[in-house]
């Protein structure tokens, strides 16, 4: 089938992809919009992952305070080139992972940076919850990694559910970004303070 011109400016407009790519994504779904901007989407994901290992150096610190200065974050999100540090696009997306922080407290970036005594902590809870819980023997090793699972997903800011979307994570958010901006982005590290912390 033949594709239009109307047809690839439009898909561009939706996705600003390339012209050269929009063709290809009509061709390859047969002129169905809905299936090129899926084709646009799984490709830049996956150039995005071939990003991550690309030198991500510049970028901007995020101050962001909550709650009539209650709860206060500040982060830094690195990308490659000053250009993409000061575009609109990753101010939006390191004010988001600043938000991000803010509602929901992680403690780590990633689940590689647990001590493992913290794990072996939260491991010893489990297995005492589940034993009181009466499970049985058999599976309280699977009951255990699920809940280190779960307890993973709350603590780590790469897998913690994004606020505003729940259906993804906080890293997905981060790869449909390197997807559409270009670069490598990443979180070198935050620090998320609130009022009262830590007094006994």
């Amino acid at each position: 089938m033949a594709i239009t011109t109307e047809q690839i400016k439009e898909l561009r407009a939706a996705t600003g992809a390339g012209i050269l790519d929009c063709r290809k994504a009509l061709e390859q779904a047969e002129g169905d919009f809905d299936k090129a901007v899926d084709f646009l989407r799984e490709k830049g994901l996956a150039t995005a992952a071939k990003r991550a290992d690309r030198e991500a150096s510049e970028g901007r610190v995020e101050l962001y305070s909550h709650g009539g200065g209650r709860v206060g974050v500040m982060v830094e999100v690195n990308c490659e080139t000053d250009f993409v540090a000061r575009s609109d696009a990753f101010k939006t997306l390191a004010h988001e992972i600043a938000l991000q922080i803010a509602a929901s407290a992680p403690r780590y970036i990633r689940d590689t940076e647990i001590p493992e005594e913290v794990l072996e902590h939260e491991r010893g809870i489990a297995r005492a919850r589940a034993l009181e819980e009466g499970k049985p023997e058999a599976v309280l090793e699977r009951i255990v990694a699920g809940r280190i699972e779960k307890f993973k997903d709350e603590v780590c800011l790469l897998r913690q559910p994004y606020i505003r979307d729940e259906s993804i994570t906080i890293d997905q958010l981060i790869m449909q970004n390197v997807a559409a901006i270009g670069e490598n982005i990443l979180v070198r590290r935050f620090a998320r303070w609130e009022v009262g912390e830590g007094l006994a």
